[in-house]
């Protein structure tokens, strides 16, 4: 079973998840089931992507700061690449999307993420 061990980590893909469901509520009462399902989509995507950013964190052996570095622009890359991927997946795939409110869901997902730095491992 997957255990992401850093709290900040585990608490902003929590804050992530939550953001989404209120996105995808609310663009669902404003646009429809397509804006819930784009909203949904979007945060998803972010949601992804930070998770594979932990997970190759959590997996990596760092017992330096050159290692730290070298891990975080790993796992930075990857998941970039990987939101990139899925982004392109999604507008491929899903005909229906309220391009507005995906890339919305998305910027705010990922904006969200990126708040573990204020987030204290107490």
């Amino acid at each position: 079973m997957l255990r992401i061990r850093s709290k900040p980590v585990r608490k902003v893909l929590v804050w992530q998840v939550v953001v989404t469901a209120i996105l995808a509520i609310c663009a669902g009462l404003l646009v429809g089931a397509r804006g819930a399902a784009s909203a949904a989509l979007g945060g998803s995507v972010s949601i992804v992507a930070g998770l594979a950013f932990a997970i190759v964190m959590q997996s990596s052996d760092v017992r330096s700061a050159d290692g730290t570095v070298v891990a975080a622009l790993r796992a930075e890359a990857i998941k970039i690449g990987l939101a990139v991927i899925l982004l392109w997946l999604v507008l491929a795939l899903y005909k229906d999307v309220v391009l507005i409110v995906f890339i919305g869901s998305f910027i705010l997902s990922i904006l969200v993420f990126s708040m573990a730095f204020f987030v204290r491992d107490v």
